[in-house]
């Protein structure tokens, strides 16, 4: 038996303890029943809405090591290309219920542990401001600062605790502000097509090429907030950057500003297998030794315009309704356990003894009603044919599974074609795939890169928790919709 096989087995079976050990001290309970916070009166006339934003880049970033959240682990950051942000966007309804505040970081992810720190930190700090809901998702930035630990000199952590303060800090600060900046405000919601941008480098091509903005527009005539969601991995400047920056989405927001004076909050959607920018010649720019900083910028600007012809658009009646959920999902990926028992990663652990490896994670899900357009805030990179269908076919799979065992798509659940899906949101569990296309390696699960019979590679399976999470996701969806539809 080869030494890589001898080190998975003995992964499997430390897992398998672990398992044991987690199952006395912190078994998976009983969860609280979510109820559907929708609104019971009438309408009123208007929104409130109010935006700001704070830097995240530290100030000793010269001095001090910090590492790049990009491709490969212990990769410190060498220079600064532009300044990563924290951007909060407060909505208020005016029925009495309390603002919903979306927060995005310009960052790869961060986890459910941390967001419940942050999400406390932001509601304590607001005050007499009742905030009935603090959601953060992350632009998945490959070129920001490591926020969830496996970017290091592993074995140990790339995650800097005064940085991830930081974060908080500069959290509370937008927050504060976008509370503070709440003007009365007509919201609306429009969408176009964005044709020649992406590319995705997994079959099934099946994604999203809709970019969608919401619009809020102040009554006082003052400067315009736009909350935009687009599916693409922001990783514009690869694997050989080694330098600070929010990537495309900067450029997006700075083409934005400078052609309207509007303020942008931007989210990524359903992003799995894998979806990224298309780079024009990439191959060259490569072999010549370059950057891709000049080609990220031209990125941006050109999303950013795309944004700015949006023109279908419609005015969204003043509510916003909502149901947050929690739910386990169980852990098979023998490495990211391992990583988060020597606390490379943070985590709460939890077990269940009816799972296979008996270990779970806590985790959650929203859904939102935004003045009548729907919204699922999922804790994850989720394949896009999990959201939308067109799932590969028993002849075009890994292993020639069918598309019978996978779960019932997103959009199909809630019966909604329109339902936009927000990623990375109040959670980073990895990639969730369709389980008939789940392949690992036979010996050396999670930690070999697998080929399948048709010589594809299935690299997105190292970075998962595992094949069923997608089922449980779904099934989560499944009863949010049961309660919303009740009402």
């Amino acid at each position: 038996m080869e030494i890589m096989d001898q080190v998975s087995n003995l992964l499997t079976r430390y897992l398998s303890h672990v398992g044991n050990v987690v199952l006395k001290k912190n078994p998976a309970g009983t969860l609280k029943e979510s109820s559907y916070d929708k609104l019971k009166t009438e309408p009123a006339s208007s929104f409130i809405t109010g935006f700001a934003k704070a830097s995240i880049l530290p100030p000793d970033w010269a001095t001090k090591k910090y590492y790049v959240a990009g491709y490969g682990e212990n990769n410190p950051a060498i220079g600064v290309l532009d300044e990563p942000h924290v951007h909060a966007l407060w909505v208020d309804d005016r029925s009495g219920r309390g603002g919903v505040l979306f927060i995005s970081c310009d960052c790869v992810g961060i986890l459910n542990k941390d967001i419940l720190k942050l999400r406390k930190a932001v509601t304590v700090a607001l005050g007499d401001h009742y905030c009935r809901s603090v959601n953060i998702f992350c632009t998945h930035n490959h070129a920001g600062i490591d926020t969830m630990g496996i970017w290091g000199p592993l074995p140990l952590s790339g995650k800097d605790p005064k940085y991830m303060n930081l974060i908080r800090k500069q959290m509370i600060k937008a927050a504060k502000q976008a509370v503070a900046d709440a003007r009365e405000s007509d919201v609306y919601y429009g969408t176009i097509q964005v044709p020649d941008m992406q590319e995705d480098i997994r079959l099934p091509h099946v994604y999203s090429k809709t970019l969608t903005r919401f619009r809020c527009v102040p009554k006082d005539g003052s400067r315009e907030i736009w909350f935009l969601n687009f599916a693409s991995h922001s990783e514009s400047l690869q694997g050989c950057n080694s330098r600070i920056s929010a990537d495309f989405p900067h450029y997006l927001r700075n083409r934005i500003r400078l052609a309207t004076g509007a303020e942008t909050i931007y989210g990524v959607g359903a992003i799995g297998g894998m979806i990224s920018m298309e780079i024009a010649d990439e191959k060259a720019i490569r072999e010549a030794g370059n950057d891709f900083a000049e080609s990220t910028m031209q990125i941006g600007h050109k999303l950013g315009g795309y944004a700015l012809q949006i023109e279908d658009e419609k005015q969204l009646t003043p509510y916003v309704n909502l149901l947050r959920k929690e739910l386990f999902v169980p852990v098979e990926n023998t490495i990211l356990s391992i990583a988060g028992r020597v606390h490379i990663i943070e985590a709460d652990w939890y077990a269940d003894s009816k799972l296979p490896k008996k270990i779970c994670l806590k985790t959650e899900m929203t859904y939102i009603d935004f003045g009548g357009v729907p919204m699922l805030l999922i804790p994850c990179e989720m394949f896009p044919e999990l959201a939308f269908g067109g799932y590969l076919s028993a002849e075009e799979s890994a292993e020639g599974k069918g598309p019978e065992i996978n779960p019932v798509p997103l959009t199909e659940i809630a019966g909604e074609k329109e339902l936009l899906i927000f990623g990375l949101a109040n959670d980073e569990l990895g990639y969730v795939l369709p389980p008939n296309d789940f392949m690992l390696h036979p010996t050396q699960p999670y930690l070999e890169t697998p080929r399948d019979r048709l010589g594809r590679r299935h690299y997105e399976e190292t970075n998962s928790l595992g094949p069923q999470t997608a089922q449980v996701l779904a099934d989560c969806f499944a009863s949010i919709m049961e309660k919303v539809k009740e009402e």
